[in-house]
């Protein structure tokens, strides 16, 4: 073997960096000594050095192939391309680097293959200004040049400079393939961009109709999942019922967005239809994400454990993202000590397995204990993120743990360097607000480094109406109507609060707010899992033919605990009416009607499990408690902000929420 002699380092071309390769790393694990390379030998020379280039990157040796590169006076294009390659693999930028200064030097500076690849390479190293600066310097750019900058560009979350570059593209007269629509709407979601985005991604979805890839399967799917990201549920349904041809990747999409988009009956139903329809379709990992955020939403504990056994039959409980959803689930659906087992039968855990945990005990009420698993989580070596401090402070908010959550708030930064974000300060604000430390609360808004959001002021808002204060209520509330003035719960809330004070004068002002900006109170539903079956039942304050059997048997009902006890708590509700009307009103409530559709329907001493869309009212908390203790049953139900269990007239919140 011939002695290699590097060259005296250089300036030239966009690069001015030192040749010598010793001014790199290399990440190259521990291997075989050199003597064991072997490559076939040539007479000529130059294939000599590209043979033995080629055998030391496909055997691992970087920095090796690196040192031989600059003694070899013409490389070839094959020996560039394992080059590049072999880069990506060790994760090395500074190779990356000497390789494209060798590339330019020997004339392949405007090789548009190998254009393509510089880009990629950049791009999988994560220095997308390097890959643009290749594609500028690129003159004959094809679609394959083009694609490389624009998936660049994508994954690092530069969408208006994506879209800018395609503008230019079409203009220049390149047409696009499957993989340019792919990674242009992907560039729609990726950032925050000046332009409307969802505007952008129906001019790229007209495009896409006009060059005829309606049906490309996999173009379909990445503009159903940008609906779906914008929250476009109709938009991304059209789609999905308008693909001729549909892959396991079109279905999970599809379930994903009903499930993400608090529709989750109808992720259920899509799911049964997979699997009826799409037999050679098996559902993946993503798919049961999905479908297992369903039953969580809904507290629908029967067809979770179906999915549970299905995910078992598949072997998928070892994935760590089911494995985390099924804890979730299970814990959404009351059924903590499933959860906890899931988690404990683990090999492999991550942080999201320890905030899933964290947060089932923490929206049951069991705060210490979720400031346990908390501090067990970091006894084990695991770093708490930014999600595990939401957990468990929401976790000290439902018990009432003002110290010990304020402890914790302030060791973010302090013990882990973890900046507060508002939504921890939102945490922070309500559980101060739970415990009647209003005036604490407004001090750490005052106090806070960046402008309150409306998170922040919506949480303080909630605090005043448990609280009942007034003054703060429309502190809070005006700057709420201006953060988000399309927001009718805002409203509804600042309302209830004058409703609770007695301020009727106040309260028909509001809605007359509410009436003039063209809002509606957002009416309040129940769902209720009933023999694997989903049932919703909408709150209703006039004669309803269908539910009159319902009210007919809560009128019975609410005879019977009277008898122990009940007092209805009118003042919840927000009109100025005599008492007699107002208790009509009150029985029309979501949860009463799902409490008697369960109790009328389900098998004796069964659960019934009910979700709810809103904040449970005090009339009806009280009402479960007593009816809980008369038929002897279990009464579990989720509402927007935790989760009560009633036993034996007993709520596991202890009548804190």
């Amino acid at each position: 073997m011939r002695v290699l002699r590097m060259p005296l380092p250089v300036k030239h071309g966009p690069f001015q960096i030192q040749t010598h390769p010793s001014s790199y790393t290399s990440h190259a694990s521990p291997r075989l000594p050199l003597s064991f390379v072997s490559f076939n030998p040539s007479t000529n020379p130059a294939n000599n050095n590209d043979n033995l280039i080629q055998s030391l990157c496909k055997q691992g040796y970087l920095k090796q192939a690196v040192k031989a590169l600059y003694s070899d006076p013409n490389p070839t294009q094959k020996t560039f391309e394992l080059l590049i390659y072999s880069c990506v693999e060790e994760n090395s930028l500074s190779a990356a680097l000497h390789v494209h200064r060798k590339l330019v030097l020997s004339g392949f500076g405007q090789d548009p293959f190998l254009a393509t690849k510089l880009i990629n390479m950049y791009c999988d190293l994560g220095s997308v200004d390097h890959a643009c600066k290749v594609f500028d310097e690129t003159r004959e750019r094809t679609i394959f040049v083009w694609n490389a900058v624009l998936r660049a560009l994508a994954k690092a979350g530069r969408g208006e400079k994506l879209l800018e570059l395609y503008c230019r593209m079409n203009w220049v007269g390149v047409k696009s393939n499957r993989f340019t629509y792919t990674f242009v709407l992907k560039g729609c979601v990726v950032s925050e961009m000046s332009i409307c985005p969802l505007k952008k991604g129906k001019e790229i979805h007209a495009h896409i109709l006009r060059h005829g890839f309606e049906g490309c399967v996999h173009v379909m799917t990445t503009l159903l999942d940008v609906y779906a990201k914008f929250g476009c549920v109709s938009y991304a349904s059209s789609v999905f019922g308008a693909m001729p041809t549909k892959n396991i990747v079109s279905w999970s999409a599809m379930i994903a967005c009903y499930a993400k988009n608090e529709m989750p009956v109808k992720a259920l139903e899509l799911f049964q239809v997979m699997m009826l329809e799409a037999c050679d379709s098996v559902p993946n990992p993503v798919t049961m994400v999905s479908v297992l955020q369903a039953c969580a939403s809904l507290a629908a504990l029967e067809n979770g454990k179906l999915v549970h056994g299905y995910v078992l039959r598949r072997g998928l409980d070892s994935i760590l993202p089911v494995l985390n959803t099924l804890i979730t689930m299970y814990g959404r659906c009351g059924e903590i000590p499933t959860g906890q087992r899931v988690f404990d039968y683990m090999k492999k855990r991550d942080v999201v397995s320890w905030n899933s945990l964290i947060s089932i005990y923490g929206m049951h009420g069991f705060g210490k204990k979720a400031i346990g698993i908390f501090e067990n989580m970091i006894h084990q070596g695991v770093l708490p993120s930014y999600i595990s401090f939401i957990t468990v402070l929401c976790a000290c908010s439902h018990a009432g743990l003002v110290e010990e959550g304020k402890i914790l708030f302030e060791s973010m930064l302090n013990k882990y360097r973890i900046r507060p974000s508002m939504e921890h300060y939102a945490c922070i604000v309500d559980l101060l607000g739970r415990a009647n430390r209003l005036d604490e609360a407004i001090k750490l808004i005052e106090s806070m480094d960046f402008k309150p959001g409306r998170t922040v002021w919506g949480s303080l808002l909630g605090a005043c109406r448990i609280q009942c204060n007034v003054e703060l209520a429309e502190r809070a509330s005006s700057m709420l109507f201006e953060l988000e003035p399309n927001n009718a719960g805002n409203y509804v809330l600042l309302s209830d609060i004058y409703a609770k004070s007695r301020m009727w004068n106040d309260v028909r002002r509001v809605r007359k707010q509410l009436e003039s900006r063209g809002l509606q109170k957002i009416p309040s539903y129940s769902r209720i899992e009933v023999k694997r079956k989903i049932y919703s039942l909408v709150s209703v304050e006039e004669y309803n033919p269908q539910i009159e059997e319902l009210r007919a048997f809560l009128t019975t009902l609410l005879t019977e605990i009277k008898n122990q006890g009940y007092v209805p708590q009118t003042n919840v509700v927000i009109y100025d009416l005599d008492e007699e009307e107002k208790e009509v009103i009150l029985l029309g409530h979501s949860g009463k009607l799902a409490v008697a559709f369960g109790l009328i329907n389900s098998s004796k001493g069964e659960t019934i499990r009910i979700t709810n869309n809103l904040r449970l009212c005090e009339d009806c908390h009280g009402f479960m408690k007593f009816v809980s203790k008369f038929v002897n049953r279990e009464i579990f139900l989720r509402d927007v902000n935790r989760f009560h269990c009633f036993r034996d007239g007993v709520c596991s919140c202890g009548d804190y929420w």
